[in-house]
């Protein structure tokens, strides 16, 4: 049996740009890191020729075609696994809708966990650029790349998205005291909203040619928080937080509602300085940048909503058991 655990994120700035749409004619760049709510897979070996897939539902199927979870499915079949293989994963969270990279996140940790099955070390770079193909390619989702990469990779990370479609993943230079200090500066709100996120992605991709100057400037505002971040300059990236939302509503008709709007108004009239919908937008989880001193009082003026303690994450997708009885 072997478990792997693979982290949820957090996206701060640059969204967006990571879309083979932006990225072809000019580089893209995200801002983004993991946090401790995780994804988790487990598989071994059946004693039948049967696979068995256990998560919100349970399969159990005589071959890899009839699999209906597309995602463990083509994992499955990229990893060269076809039977006679039982396989669960589990969340910290609801997988569905809520903003986090979740379906990255399992497909980075089903090929971890596959890959692992068979007795392969692969790296980080081959997990995400594999679970990008499974994602963008085989099954056609209307995504960008930072999910993938930043599940595998994990930590806080600048990601680059180059026009030849490489990718480049940079550690954030920050010592381990601005790392808790950021971390003790970010609040996570469920907003009781799940979402379908390929139709605001389907709209935001459809108009990306017309929208390139507000993507931009998410470039930019991704660009400036890292400097902010190194320097040590918190309270920076929550004013650029706020002015980044300002440009991705922009993005897609659904991305913000009235009701989203009046959660994060009341967020910084109670002292937040600024956040953002993570994610495509429409619902899932809220996540703010409050100094520490005035998170008391944004909790009472979001007391309606479900509050997810979290700090920032380290590690991407790794193996944290494993007992082979061959």
């Amino acid at each position: 049996m072997i478990i792997v655990q693979t982290p949820l994120r957090v996206s701060f700035l640059g969204g967006g740009t990571d879309f083979y749409d932006f990225y072809r004619h000019e580089e893209g760049c995200v801002l983004s890191s993991t946090i401790d709510k995780y994804i988790f897979v487990i598989i071994k070996r059946r004693f039948d020729e049967k696979i068995r897939l256990g998560y919100t539902r349970t399969e159990l199927v005589d071959s890899l075609d009839e699999l209906q979870h597309e995602l463990v499915r083509e994992a499955l079949r990229m990893t060269g696994i076809t039977r006679q293989v039982e396989l669960s994963t589990m969340g910290d969270i609801p997988s569905q809708g809520s903003g986090l990279g979740s379906s990255s996140t399992v497909t980075v940790g089903c090929l971890n966990a596959m890959y692992a099955y068979k007795g392969c070390l692969v790296d980080a770079e081959t997990l995400a650029r594999q679970a990008c193909e499974i994602e963008i390619d085989i099954l056609g989702k209307p995504i960008g790349k930072q999910d993938q990469y930043i599940a595998a990779y994990g930590g806080l990370r600048f990601i680059r998205f180059k026009p030849d479609g490489s990718v480049e993943v940079e550690r954030v230079a920050v010592s381990e005291e601005v790392r808790r200090a950021l971390s003790d500066r970010l609040m996570l709100f469920y907003t009781g909203v799940t979402r379908q996120a390929s139709t605001i992605l389907k709209e935001q991709v459809a108009h990306i040619d017309e929208r390139m100057d507000l993507l931009r400037g998410l470039k930019a505002l991704a660009i400036e928080a890292r400097h902010y971040l190194e320097q040590g300059q918190l309270d920076a990236l929550g004013q650029a937080l706020d002015r980044g939302w300002a440009l991705k509503r922009q993005l897609a008709s659904t991305i913000s509602n009235e009701r989203i709007d009046e959660m994060y108004q009341a967020a910084r009239r109670a002292g937040a300085l600024g956040g953002k919908i993570t994610g495509a937008g429409g619902g899932g989880f809220l996540l703010l940048y409050c100094p520490p001193k005035d998170q008391d009082a944004v909790r009472y003026a979001l007391r309606g909503l479900r509050e997810l303690p979290f700090r920032l994450e380290r590690d991407g997708s790794k193996v944290i058991f494993n007992v082979r009885r061959d």
